[in-house]
């Protein structure tokens, strides 16, 4: 699938969320969104990313910018991230791959020699009109959560 372009529309989903309660792109209009896709809950730097976001949600709060995370977990193993850490915002559940496919986020990886499938850390602003703004396809964890609050 080809690279969704700045100044697209973002393509709609409508996924759960940890506690079960169906999100859609759209409900979401009139606000920004950060929308990132994360590989897996509670491994090493997927947590470094949710935790630098929890601990920058007044941030984003004040600029009136809403979080939403994505990964193909399911809905349990999300309930659980967020609870473990306290994250207060939304992760939802794209066990099917729909959405992750829809954003060209679903690629080939390679850890230690071998090559699988898996998703791509990358994050995605959307406007209030459900405009693409920013893409970042090279997320480094540790800053990332500043790096979104400069664009703000």
């Amino acid at each position: 699938m080809a690279q969704l372009k700045e100044g697209s529309k973002a393509p709609d989903f409508e996924l759960q969320d940890q506690n079960g309660k169906t999100h859609k792109l759209s409900d979401y209009k009139g606000k920004k969104i950060i929308l990132y896709f994360y590989p897996k809950d509670d491994t090493p730097g997927c947590t470094i990313e949710a935790c630098n976001f929890r601990d920058d949600s007044a941030l984003y709060k004040k600029k009136g910018a809403i979080i939403l995370g994505i990964s193909v977990d399911d809905i349990k193993s999300h309930k659980k991230f967020v609870d473990k850490y306290k994250l207060p915002f939304i992760l939802l559940s794209d066990s099917e791959k729909k959405i992750v496919n829809s954003y060209s986020v679903w690629k080939e990886k390679s850890f230690m020699g071998r090559k699988y499938m898996g998703t791509s850390r990358e994050t995605f602003i959307i406007d209030e009109k459900g405009k693409l703004v920013k893409h970042f396809n090279d997320v480094s964890v540790k800053d990332h959560s500043k790096e979104i609050l400069l664009l703000l």
